[in-house]
């Protein structure tokens, strides 16, 4: 990526941002308000089924967590649509109109990152700088999956304007197939490698081990994530690069 593609970046995040939440009060805040009024409303109607000390905050982290993947994927998705007029008046690798259109996800998800570490030092649980650096790996993961995600989708949402609709569906029953509102060791340990199928599920679920457990998976779910977001990105990346030059027909 050239100088000049640096400052196009910059741009588009910047113009993103401001699009979002302009005109509004609370601005930035209302990105945050979301899961966390979610928060609230889940621990209300589940806080008595699940009396583990901890439940609160792993239904944090997961909600935070989904919330970045469900945004992500559903900007990154349609972002080519939305910004097709840069197609062809402008001059710019198309890539770069879809890993910017996460901007505002991934905004949130750092500013939880800095909320939650800060939580856990001043609760006494601050995580070690082990549980700290595989929590960031967890997160890097993450965002691949949903880059990978976004690269392959949006050209294929050109072609298929019906696959937003299709991925809602999806992205509503993934919701309750992650462990958000639920520990997964409920579920008969049988069936758990079909919901580690779910991407968001290992993100979560270790993410969860390292910064409330304080337990570290093994080296071989460590290597089933990192492969997990490799074929997701590399996919992603296949796809676009296949349907891409012709992208500007489909706008």
């Amino acid at each position: 990526m050239t100088y000049s593609h640096a400052g196009l970046v910059w741009t588009l995040i910047r113009t993103d941002f401001k699009a979002r939440y302009h005109g509004t009060i609370e601005g930035f805040v209302w990105a945050l308000l979301k899961p966390l009024t979610m928060f609230l409303v889940l621990m209300a109607v589940f806080s008595f089924l699940f009396p583990d000390p901890t439940y609160k905050l792993n239904l944090i982290i997961g909600l935070f967590l989904w919330d970045f993947f469900a945004e992500g994927t559903k900007t990154g998705l349609t972002s080519l649509h939305a910004k097709g007029f840069l197609l062809t008046k402008a001059r710019c690798p198309s890539w770069i109109l879809v890993v910017t259109s996460i901007s505002n996800a991934l905004i949130t998800l750092i500013v939880f990152v800095g909320i939650i570490s800060l939580f856990l030092m001043f609760t006494g649980r601050p995580p070690t700088a082990v549980a700290a650096a595989l929590f960031l790996c967890y997160c890097g993961a993450l965002v691949a999956i949903v880059v990978g995600f976004s690269l392959g989708s949006s050209v294929l949402f050109l072609r298929y304007r019906d696959l937003n609709q299709v991925w809602d569906v999806v992205a509503q029953a993934g919701f309750f197939l992650a462990p958000i509102i639920f520990p997964l060791s409920i579920i008969p340990e049988r069936f758990h490698f079909y919901f580690y199928l779910w991407p968001p599920t290992p993100v979560i679920q270790f993410s969860r081990a390292v910064l409330v457990n304080g337990t570290v998976p093994t080296a071989t779910a460590h290597a089933y994530l990192t492969l997990d977001a490799a074929i997701i990105l590399l996919t992603g990346i296949l796809v676009f690069n296949a349907l891409a030059p012709r992208a500007a027909e489909y706008v």
